[in-house]
């Protein structure tokens, strides 16, 4: 039974509770699925950079939960391209967090951002979305 006073005195989780949250949602990832990844950084922020709001295309700086930077598998990314940044994961707090106080459906923060980890982590390698779908599902079951 859920109290008022479980409410009144919780705040939201802050750039380094987010942090935390996506180390356990990244560990609780199918292992092979992890050692895929290797040392793909995710990182996370309070909202987009303008930058990547202008070549998103973004009307609001709410529109993008996550993002992968980079130069995924599929086109190359192994390459090392001179000069090319390191690919990079994105979380955005603000936004993942709007998400989830407007879902219907029971999400827990921890679903969404394992969802958001899994997508941006499968574009790296080309994954479809029926396989990112059962990655996050063992990732449920952990």
């Amino acid at each position: 039974m859920t109290t008022i006073n479980q409410w009144t005195e919780r705040t939201a989780p802050s750039l380094d509770d987010f942090e935390q949250i996506a180390a356990a949602a990244f560990a609780a990832l199918p292992e092979e699925f992890r050692a895929l990844a290797g040392n793909v950084p995710c990182l996370v922020q309070e909202f987009p950079d303008e930058e990547t709001i202008r070549e998103m295309e973004l009307e609001s700086e709410f529109d993008i939960l996550g993002l992968f930077r980079g130069v995924g598998l599929p086109q190359g990314g192994l390459q090392g391209f001179t000069g090319q940044l390191p690919n990079q994961v994105w979380l955005y707090r603000r936004p993942i967090l709007d998400y989830w106080a407007e879902s219907e459906d029971g999400e827990t923060l921890g679903e969404i951002i394992t969802h958001v980890l899994v997508h941006e982590i499968g574009h790296h390698f080309g994954f479809s979305d029926e396989d990112m779908e059962a990655i996050e599902a063992v990732a449920e079951r952990e």
